[in-house]
């Protein structure tokens, strides 16, 4: 039903009934579960409307997915098993930059072709990679320059917490070379601290945080590069402790509309994340996915709140059409086939 040509990550359907598949490699399970899950579940939505469209190249499209469980290396095995078993055309996955980085000696030794939907570090190009989102030129600096401007408070000092992997280390290397040449600001007024995954008890460094924020140098920020289920952790301590805003900013970038579920949000008024995308995006293609999305949820009795969508579920959402795009375009899901084709492919996405 589904022949391998030279390499096995290249597809070509010989029979009209039969399924293109794709690859969904993103953790359901473990540490990344709440907000990483949601993505295997918009990738099946954006399948489920080609379809309902006719599909690509007059074939369904069929998601696979698979559950790394928030384990580095598990992406990696699961990812060959995506593309040496399964036969998938495409995959969609990631969400740290070290399991995008397990993962992508895999992808390129079988030449496949991975949707990566979350904003990253840079320093990397494959071309059996299609980064989706922002590198650190088009995100963080220019928030940062924000918030040195009058306009974002005039900062002058710099807190940088992150969890202790590839994706904030990189960013905050990025950060100190951009504003030691830039802005002229040294060591003197940054301060750098990494946390485990699933770490929680941040007491002890809101603590720090805030005898970092008392001393004299001028305003200081908070650079938040924590991710998974410490984000809410460290706003509850914040709130714990009465820090606000107009104290001490939180410039959050990985900081999203679910991480704050279950938080009393009113004393978070005024702190910063940064995204391509926010929910409240005022345009019809965003109405109707954050309709269609309600109803997906709805309809599979997903353990998600179905009015809350985020910035890396509208990327996931938009590289399955995209790919569909350009295969339709190539007229076949051949992996070089469908590079070629991704020049120049357009698609009106919920965030314009």
């Amino acid at each position: 039903a589904v022949t391998s040509l030279a390499f096995p990550g290249i597809l070509r359907v010989s029979r009209a009934s039969t399924p293109i598949k794709i690859g969904a490699l993103f953790s359901s399970s473990g540490t990344m579960a709440n907000i990483e899950g949601r993505l295997t579940h918009v990738c099946r939505m954006a399948a489920e409307e080609i379809n309902a469209n006719g599909g690509v190249l007059g074939h369904m499209v069929e998601t696979v997915g698979v559950d790394p469980a928030s384990d580095w290396p598990l992406y990696a095995q699961l990812g060959r098993q995506l593309l040496l078993q399964e036969k998938v055309a495409a995959m969609f996955g990631c969400w740290t930059s070290v399991s995008r980085k397990s993962v992508l000696p895999v992808v390129e030794q079988n030449n496949g072709l991975l949707f990566y939907p979350l904003h990253f570090e840079g320093e990397e190009n494959s071309k059996n990679l299609v980064y989706m989102n922002s590198p650190p030129s088009s995100s963080l600096l220019p928030a940062v320059d924000y918030l040195m401007s009058p306009d974002g408070g005039e900062a002058k000092r710099f807190y940088l917490l992150g969890s202790d992997y590839v994706w904030p280390r990189t960013m905050n290397k990025v950060l100190k070379g951009y504003l030691k040449q830039k802005h002229g600001i040294g060591m003197e007024s940054i301060r750098e601290k990494y946390v485990p995954f699933g770490f929680s008890n941040f007491q002890s460094i809101v603590n720090d945080i805030r005898k970092f924020a008392d001393e004299p140098g001028g305003q200081p920020i908070i650079s938040f590069t924590v991710v998974g289920s410490s984000i809410p952790a460290f706003f509850k301590e914040i709130i714990n402790q009465g820090i606000k805003s107009t104290d001490i900013p939180v410039l959050g970038l990985d900081v999203l509309e679910v991480d704050l579920e279950g938080l009393d949000t009113k004393p978070l008024v005024g702190h910063l994340n940064d995204w391509a995308y926010l929910q409240a995006a005022d345009n019809p293609q965003n109405e109707k996915f954050q309709a269609n999305w309600k109803n997906f949820v709805k309809k599979n009795n997903l353990p998600y709140k179905p009015d809350v969508v985020s910035d890396p579920m509208v990327s996931a959402y938009d590289a399955v059409y995209m790919w569909a795009k350009a295969a339709n375009k190539a007229g076949t899901v051949d992996v070089d086939s469908v590079r070629s084709a991704l020049p120049g492919i357009t698609f009106d996405s919920p965030c314009g």
